[in-house]
């Protein structure tokens, strides 16, 4: 028996739950961090701590993620995500985690995503709490920032990009139009915790699997890899599918090192050819 076909057996036994890493994101055009196809972040990822207390990091990288933006906001679901939401229409899937931050798995037509980290999608104000829509804040910078543009050299994971400093002079942000407060996406930055009731969901999901499927992920940070952890304690199935290598591997009981737009469209249909003979 090949490893899709192992693959393909455990997903149609039905009772997974996936975790999604920036690996599934890379065929919309949005690059991960470690593998194949990834950019080496050359800057340290914003900290919760400076965008908070540091004027000139908070206007660093609402200038950077502005531009980024464009490129998250612009990327479209592809095969892996849309492989994804069709399992969940078979019935297969009881649950999607995502480490990721551009709404793909919803735009590919999954639903009751779990997003561990957020969404670039929206703005949150840390001073009212009120949150609002991304492009509507994207607007508002192009307003206060008229012919703003820079070269960019690397788009990360989380729509942050590489400029020049010197090319951030002048750059305006916009606080809160009902408050007047700070404003920041709605995503967990570094030094910042995952709300205790999404990790508390995440838990549940995974308690509950029969399988927990990794996706695109290889899981270097403790957010995602806990759940790795954990199901292998209890004895619950792990499946890994990802190019490279991963901190999963140990703890997995089926790795498979392939490119999620070929691998995930292959066991959709192996799990609708046994659906049609059932």
């Amino acid at each position: 028996m090949t490893q899709i076909e192992e693959l393909a057996e455990w997903v149609g036994d039905g009772g997974v739950v996936v975790l999604s890493g920036a690996g599934l994101s890379t065929d919309s055009g949005i690059p991960d961090y470690r593998g194949p196809s990834g950019a080496a972040r050359r800057a340290t990822p914003m900290t919760y701590q400076a965008f908070t207390r540091d004027p000139v990091a908070r206007r660093r990288y609402w200038a950077r993620s502005h531009l980024g933006w464009r490129t998250i906001g612009d990327a479209r679901p592809n095969a892996g995500h849309r492989a994804v939401a069709r399992l969940q229409e078979l019935g297969r899937l009881d649950g999607i985690i995502t480490q990721n931050v551009d709404g793909l798995h919803q735009a590919g037509g999954a639903h009751g995503v779990v997003e561990l980290h957020g969404n670039l999608s929206r703005i949150t104000c840390l001073d009212c709490g009120e949150l609002s829509d991304r492009m509507a804040h994207s607007d508002r910078l192009d307003a206060a920032n008229p012919g703003f543009a820079a070269a960019v050299s690397a788009v990360n994971p989380d729509g942050d990009v590489e400029i020049d400093d010197a090319e951030l002079d002048g750059f305006t942000v916009v606080d809160c139009e009902s408050c007047g407060g700070m404003l920041k996406p709605d995503v967990v930055y570094f030094g910042e915790t995952v709300p205790a009731e999404r990790v508390s969901r995440c838990f549940e999901l995974v308690a509950g699997a029969r399988t927990l499927l990794v996706l695109g992920s290889s899981l270097t940070v403790m957010s995602g890899r806990r759940f790795v952890l954990r199901a292998a304690k209890d004895g619950i199935r792990v499946a890994i599918v990802n190019q490279g290598v991963t901190r999963g591997e140990p703890y997995a009981g089926l790795v498979v090192d392939a490119a999620l737009g070929e691998v995930l469209p292959d066991v959709v249909s192996r799990v609708e050819g046994v659906a049609v003979l059932g």
